[in-house]
């Protein structure tokens, strides 16, 4: 039997083990779906407290069932470490670790490069590698083939290398890891056999194999860049309207009762979370590679980016209507997650917007169910419960997060001024003391 086929055999008898490396907002769901669907899951992690919880069967991430976890740790299916060697001991792993960008808003590869290093230490032959983290066309083949082949392996023959990006999408009640399609390409069309054999062993949702692992991270950078310039116009649309004194969610609304040619997005105070805020610059940066200039992904970034600082001066037009400065007001800023009903603060435009507040004076109320505490500045931030007696405290009452948690009820009778940047509000009566964007 052929090394493809031992390894294909394998997958379809649930002998393969598998590994996953980088146990975070990605990984972990990634890996309790593989245990739950029969396989020997290892997780990798760099991050000690990590390991340990998901060995005490403790959950950190919101799209994990608690008892999932746990069981599939009971029954011995998943366990975590952060010893590399231990990959000697799988036939499949998943690279599932962060990919930011750096300060100069270029891509930041360096935990792909690692993680790609110390998995080739210690590759085997009839091995799959999966990268999963979202990155530039290429990355596949220009770091992770080349350190399996400096080990003397050879891609597609007695190593497997292929890219099927994340599809994470975090609180989403319908789609989940388990469900979403998954998007596949190889560098061989042996690798992207094996890896999609692996996926459909695991998952609902649709595989759909492509011709290469760069068309795989083209798509998944297409995703989100749509998302991104969609959600850009959106703001400028609200940015224009709010001058024009007309509502733009009601623009919106109207607008989506066309059957065809035409998807609703919505404004916001920014962009956040792992993927849009960052995605679209990869493909900015790789296309300088061409000689290219992405003029309309950057003059999206340029107004989404510019969206906490509308909202601050908004903040500052209606205190002023008060007769009140920004400069010595407390601001109740409700939600502080990037996205309704989870936990998650990454990239999240409250930071800044909390931020650019302090700076400028005000005294700010940090309230969030989801969110206990955050870092800011290089300080720890406590949230704080939503009491009518926090509310009345304040001079303005700034909605950044739309959590379903909230009691809009109180918001509307216990606030001086309110100030809604998600239209969370829409059904309450109308307030003369209430904006939105």
């Amino acid at each position: 039997m052929t090394i493809v086929n031992t390894l294909l055999k394998k997958i379809e008898l649930k002998e393969a083990i598998i590994g996953v490396v980088g146990l975070g907002y990605v990984g972990l769901p990634l890996a309790v779906e593989k245990a739950k669907a029969g396989f020997k899951v290892i997780g990798f992690d760099i991050q000690e407290s990590r390991v340990n919880l998901v060995n005490e069967g403790h959950n950190y991430i919101g799209d994990v069932v608690d008892e999932d976890l746990s069981k599939m740790v009971k029954l011995g299916r998943l366990e975590a470490t952060t010893d590399y060697q231990r990959i000697q001991e799988v036939d499949a792993v998943a690279i599932c670790v962060p990919t930011p960008l750096d300060r100069h808003m270029q891509p930041d590869t360096s935990y792909v490069r690692q993680s790609s290093k110390e998995i080739a230490k210690y590759a085997h032959e009839g091995m799959l590698v999966v990268l999963e983290s979202t990155t530039y066309p290429g990355t596949t083949e220009e770091i992770i083939s080349p350190v399996l082949e400096a080990n003397g392996l050879v891609v597609g023959e007695n190593v497997f290398v292929a890219y099927s990006p994340e599809r994470v999408d975090p609180g989403n009640k319908l789609y989940n890891t388990k469900n979403t399609p998954k998007v596949v390409g190889g560098i061989t069309s042996n690798c992207t056999a094996v890896a999609s054999a692996l996926y459909r062993a695991v998952l609902d949702g649709e595989v759909h194999e492509v011709s290469s692992p760069a068309v795989a991270e083209m798509e998944k950078i297409f995703e989100n860049t749509f998302r991104h310039i969609n959600i850009a116009l959106a703001n400028e649309m609200a940015i224009l309207c709010d001058k024009m004194d007309i509502d733009v969610w009601e623009v919106i609304n109207a607008a989506k009762t066309k059957p065809y040619g035409f998807m609703a997005f919505y404004p916001g105070p920014g962009l956040g979370g792992h993927c849009i805020p960052i995605d679209p610059f990869y493909l900015t940066w790789k296309a300088r590679e061409y000689n290219y200039h992405t003029r309309l992904i950057e003059l999206a970034g340029e107004i989404n980016n510019s969206m906490p600082e509308f909202v601050v001066h908004k903040c500052l037009e209606i205190l002023n209507e008060f007769g009140k400065a920004l400069k010595g007001s407390t601001v109740a800023v409700l939600g502080v997650s990037y996205k309704k009903d989870i936990d998650d603060v990454r990239e999240s435009p409250s930071l800044s917007i909390i931020s650019m507040l302090k700076q400028r004076g005000a005294e700010v109320i940090s309230i969030d169910p989801h969110v206990a505490s955050f870092k800011l500045d290089h300080q720890v931030v406590e949230t704080v419960p939503l009491t009518e007696k926090a509310i009345q405290s304040a001079d303005l009452t700034l909605i950044l997060t739309d959590h379903s948690a909230f009691d809009y009820d109180l918001v509307a009778r216990s606030s001086k001024a309110i100030f809604d940047t998600r239209n969370a509000m829409s059904k309450q009566e109308k307030m003369d003391n209430y904006y939105k964007l």
